[in-house]
């Protein structure tokens, strides 16, 4: 395909071709080729349409729909020469079309726009990383549900301020995860069911004149329905903007389990073992196991974040239709999504491969006094005591036992005594954190039976 800037698509309005800066301003082929597909994809439902319609003839179609399926084989066979005069993906497949089937080419335009194109193979491509999101969620979902069921009852320190606060169960803190990629899961749906109709026909802004069938279209290209306004159809990219929004959101919420076990793995806790698959070595120290995919996948959330950020500006001071800001939609969209799959997939894997550590995880739910809200509710079931003072009492207990260097299960019942006389044997059996974790029966509670109860509802939701 020849790169030239004679005889440019836009017509005889510019007598000039511009110069090499205004090209290299101007073009986007450099990323927008992402959507060739997509491109070909709303070429040929366009084509078939104007067919359908009667305003172009049915040869015209099927050489349009024939020449489409060349580009595209030659596209994706890498034999496709991209063109940077040809400015986008658009006018590169619609020139390469001329050259494979002449003049019938020239008639696949009718009745649309750049504009509303743009628009149509942007939100195809939006919709496609959506279902590629939702399919990354799922995974990562059953992987946690995996570790879940194994741990169900093991036992761990649950942290505030990552201070050890009470014991809770591994299973219970990997389904907090599961709740949070569930709200991830829930807004990607949400999301691809709301952007889901067609810009294609609303041409430049105002629709047009010839006789076309945007049902046809839409139902082609699966969307639910046209959108029913031209003028908000070739302006709108707050389908961009919802799915940044939730891959900003996901990335939080992997970037805090990276934390996590970026802690986890560490020499001070021992919580966690990651595979070497997920782990690199030092240049310099043997010793060292480090927890590259974890850290990588925290820092993700900075770019994904940009990209939100970057978009939101680009497209706060447009009035409509359509401006040529709006090609700055893209890039950042593209490399989020890039970087929001490559972390999803990481993050199950190291889910997946991960070993937990269970000794050393009820070691630590023992220590730092974690049963002290145990023995403060004691206080106020078994001895009828208003929690205020259950809770000064309970306080008392702890501050005695950090003298002694002990646990409050290591205290004697006479040193209880010293502090409440009414306090019995019977309160041994609640500073055990098993004991401690079982007691959590309340719905969403740590105990592993209720742990047990919600994996398997996550499992009928993902069925």
């Amino acid at each position: 395909m020849t790169d030239t800037t004679s005889n440019k698509m836009w017509g005889g309005r510019f007598a000039a071709g511009p110069d090499a800066i205004m090209e290299a301003i101007n073009a986007s082929i450099g990323f927008d080729k992402r959507m060739a597909a997509q491109d070909i994809a709303g070429s040929r439902a366009h084509a078939a349409m104007l067919a359908a319609t009667g305003i172009i003839t049915d040869s015209d179609a099927e050489a349009i729909r024939e020449g489409l399926l060349t580009i595209l084989s030659e596209i994706e066979g890498g034999t496709f020469e991209f063109s940077t005069a040809l400015e986008d993906i658009h006018m590169n497949v619609e020139a390469r079309l001329k050259e494979v089937i002449g003049e019938p080419a020239g008639r696949l335009h009718t009745g649309r726009s750049r504009n509303d194109q743009v628009a149509t193979d942007f939100k195809l491509w939006v919709r496609d990383q959506l279902d590629a999101f939702e399919g990354g969620l799922v995974a990562l979902i059953q992987a946690l549900l995996g570790q879940a069921e194994a741990g169900a009852d093991w036992v761990m320190p649950g942290f505030t301020h990552l201070q050890t606060a009470q014991p809770v169960t591994w299973g219970h803190h990997m389904m907090a995860y599961v709740e949070m990629l569930g709200r991830d899961l829930s807004r990607v749906r949400d999301a691809r069911a709301r952007m889901n109709e067609s810009p294609l026909g609303a041409a430049a802004l105002a629709g047009t004149s010839f006789p076309i069938d945007r049902e046809m279209t839409a139902q082609a290209l699966g969307f639910d329905r046209p959108a029913a306004n031209s003028l908000d159809a070739v302006a709108d990219r707050d389908f961009a903007l919802e799915f940044l929004s939730c891959a900003s959101i996901c990335a939080m919420h992997l970037s805090r389990f990276a934390e996590e076990l970026v802690i986890w793995s560490s020499a001070q806790f021992r919580f966690v073992t990651l595979s070497d698959r997920f782990s690199t070595g030092s240049s310099i120290m043997p010793q060292k196991k480090n927890p590259d995919a974890a850290e990588l996948i925290r820092a993700k959330v900075g770019r994904i974040f940009g990209a939100n950020t970057a978009l939101m500006l680009v497209m706060k001071g447009l009035p409509l239709t359509y401006s040529k800001d709006m090609q700055e939609d893209k890039e950042q969209v593209f490399d989020a999504a890039d970087n929001l799959m490559i972390a999803l997939a990481a993050m199950e894997g190291m889910v997946r491969d991960m070993t937990g550590n269970r000794a050393e995880l009820a070691a630590a739910a023992g220590s730092g006094f974690s049963t002290a809200t145990d023995l403060a509710d004691w206080l106020v079931r078994v001895l009828g005591l208003p929690f205020r003072d259950a809770h000064h009492i309970t306080g008392t207990l702890v501050g005695m036992a950090e003298k002694q260097g002990c646990d409050l299960p290591d205290l004697t019942l006479a040193q209880m005594q010293s502090v409440h006389a009414d306090i019995n044997e019977s309160v041994f059996d609640v500073l055990g954190v098993e004991n401690s974790v079982n007691s959590r029966m309340s719905y969403g509670g740590t105990a592993p039976a209720q742990v047990r109860a919600q994996i398997e509802r996550w499992k009928g939701l993902l069925a």
